[in-house]
């Protein structure tokens, strides 16, 4: 038996857990201990400091709901979402990138027919969405389904405004034909903020950073024999792109967009690669 010493916290602590605990739940545990501690003892945790992270963590859990999640929120802010996202989306060079899912898909949405408008709410500045979808060597995809989701002119999803947006805002499947073609019209999304009001919104402040994420179109891409890509495509220029809230930006993923019809509406143009499941 061991007791507890500043020296040897790590040790101490990993050694009481039982035989039978299971090896993977075994390791993530040490490993976090391990972490932890050695934290605590590099920035010389304070006993007020402790206090103060208790309460910023008791306080996130409290406002928590069933619509909103303050935690993913704070891994979100923390980019730790988008490296676990990261370290479980590598791909081959060529592929789109992956990047975080986001808090306001629905399942469900109707599909549409190819070049129909999403937008229903008659906001915002209209946009031709439109590109392939390929393997890895550049054949089309037959079968895919794009999955397609963007705030609306203000800068909210209709989730966030059952009562003002018509339902399924901003929202639709489209299925590829044999040239893996996808197209759809929508509006030139625009940058919103994440959620500020509660304990994360405070740190950001408290940090120097704003909450904005930067304007783009969220795309779920699934098709047989191939993995499913969760991404989204950003509007090139926007003041964002370098300080996303929540780090999403990849540059791959920067999409142009271009004026057509006499200035009056916007297009852009973008493929996605997939790989074999």
């Amino acid at each position: 038996m061991s007791y507890f010493t500043e020296a040897a916290s790590v040790q101490t602590v990993n050694a009481r857990m039982g035989e039978a605990t299971d090896a993977r739940l075994a390791e993530v545990m040490a490993c976090l201990v391990k972490h932890l501690h050695a934290f605590a003892k590099e920035i010389g945790l304070t006993q007020q400091e402790w206090e103060a992270g208790i309460d910023f963590l008791t306080r996130t859990g409290q406002i928590c709901s069933g619509e909103r999640q303050e935690f993913i929120l704070l891994s979100d802010v923390l980019g730790f979402s988008m490296l676990v996202d990261a370290i479980n989306n590598r791909r081959p060079t060529g592929a789109t990138e992956n990047t975080v899912f986001g808090p306001f898909h629905v399942e469900g949405a109707p599909i549409r027919e190819m070049g129909e408008c999403i937008s229903l709410d008659g906001k915002g500045e209209s946009c031709l969405f439109e590109g392939r979808v390929l393997d890895l060597d550049g054949n089309p995809v037959e079968g895919a389904t794009v999955d397609v989701w963007s705030d609306n002119a203000d800068g909210f999803y209709d989730v966030q405004q059952p009562d003002i947006q018509p339902k399924w805002n901003n929202r639709g499947r489209f299925v590829t034909g044999p040239d893996g073609r996808y197209s759809f019209v929508g509006i030139k999304p625009v940058s919103y903020p994440i959620p500020d009001d509660g304990p994360v919104g405070q740190m950001l402040g408290k940090l120097g950073r704003h909450p904005y994420r930067p304007a783009h179109m969220h795309y779920l891409v699934t098709a047989p024999g191939c993995q499913k890509l969760v991404t989204h495509t950003f509007v090139g220029g926007d003041t964002y792109l370098g300080s996303d809230a929540v780090f999403g930006v990849k540059d791959s993923l920067i999409a142009p967009y271009e004026r057509i019809d006499g200035d009056t509406v916007w297009r852009s143009p973008f493929d996605f690669i997939l790989v074999p499941a």
